[in-house]
């Protein structure tokens, strides 16, 4: 299926939306679901508040769907800058926080060296991700877990494109020095 009638598909089923249809919230929800949730899991961390921001996201589609134009990213940029955004707001609130150290996740997996090696990694990573401060931890996830352009980041994130290169550069940075304090990093900032 070409873009244009993706496209066209899209605001024609947006058109349904807007006047009631559930099928067609069904077929936009089924076709969405995998990118924003997988926005919020990125920005959160946690899957429980990533189903939240999908919920949410999608709610807000539906509520919202006579005032949505198909202008800028389309349909997909809508949905990333409402995702983004609710991540965003969660990330600002308060959280609760306890004493107890969560529970260890048994590893149904069979031992492997380079499975718990590349398992390492990837927690180191995500770790590293989430102790980024929120916006450059969001212009990351867009820019190389979603792969939106650096200008349509900035209009996600309703900022410039200066301001989303910037964010981009400060975050590779702390993400370099991070990793290589935990030892993931050769010299030189790469493997």
């Amino acid at each position: 299926m070409r873009v244009t009638s993706d496209a066209a598909d899209e605001r024609r089923l947006m058109t349904c939306v807007a006047n009631g249809d559930a099928q067609a919230f069904a077929q936009l929800v089924t076709r969405h679901t995998p990118m924003v949730h997988g926005i919020a899991w990125r920005m959160l961390g946690d899957a429980v508040e990533a189903e939240d921001v999908v919920q949410e996201t999608f709610t807000k589609m539906w509520v919202n769907a006579r005032g949505w134009t198909p202008a800028g990213g389309g349909l997909g940029g809508w949905l990333r800058r409402i995702s983004t955004n609710a991540c965003l707001d969660r990330l600002r609130r308060p959280r609760f926080v306890s004493d107890q150290g969560l529970p260890e996740r048994v590893d149904e997996a069979a031992p492997a060296d380079l499975a718990i090696d590349a398992a390492r990694r990837r927690d180191a990573v995500a770790a590293s991700i989430q102790a980024l401060p929120d916006r450059q931890r969001a212009a990351i996830v867009l820019t190389y877990y979603e792969g939106v352009s650096n200008a349509e980041a900035a209009s996600i994130l309703n900022i410039g494109v200066k301001a989303v290169e910037s964010l981009l550069v400060r975050g590779r940075q702390s993400l370099t020095q991070s990793l290589a304090a935990k030892g993931l990093l050769a010299e030189g900032g790469r493997e």
